[in-house]
């Protein structure tokens, strides 16, 4: 295993441990949050000390989102033509679930 793969999988080990805040803005279903890169300005809003982040994005901070800001902007940037189609009002007629 190479060093970039180590670094890599503790990161990720990192980011599972303090809860991504991507992750939780996608279950957030907020009428009026953010949807683009909101799993990173849940992130900046934390470091920035935003007062109420659940009235704001509908999720928590991550515990520390220092750590947690370039998993979130990198899974964001994957994430991205998803959310600017959520964001536009498109309907790609994606379900999840059971």
């Amino acid at each position: 295993m190479t060093n970039a793969m180590r670094l890599a999988a503790c990161a990720m080990a990192l980011l599972s441990l303090t809860g991504c805040a991507t992750v939780r803005t996608l279950d957030a279903a907020k009428p009026g949050a953010p949807v683009v890169y909101a799993g990173t300005r849940l992130d900046w809003y934390a470091i920035k000390g935003g007062c109420c982040p659940m009235d704001r994005f509908g999720a928590e901070a991550p515990i520390y989102p220092g750590l947690d800001l370039p998993g979130s902007a990198l899974l964001d940037t994957l994430l991205l033509p998803l959310s600017l189609a959520a964001a536009l009002g498109v309907n790609l007629g994606v379900s999840g679930g059971l």
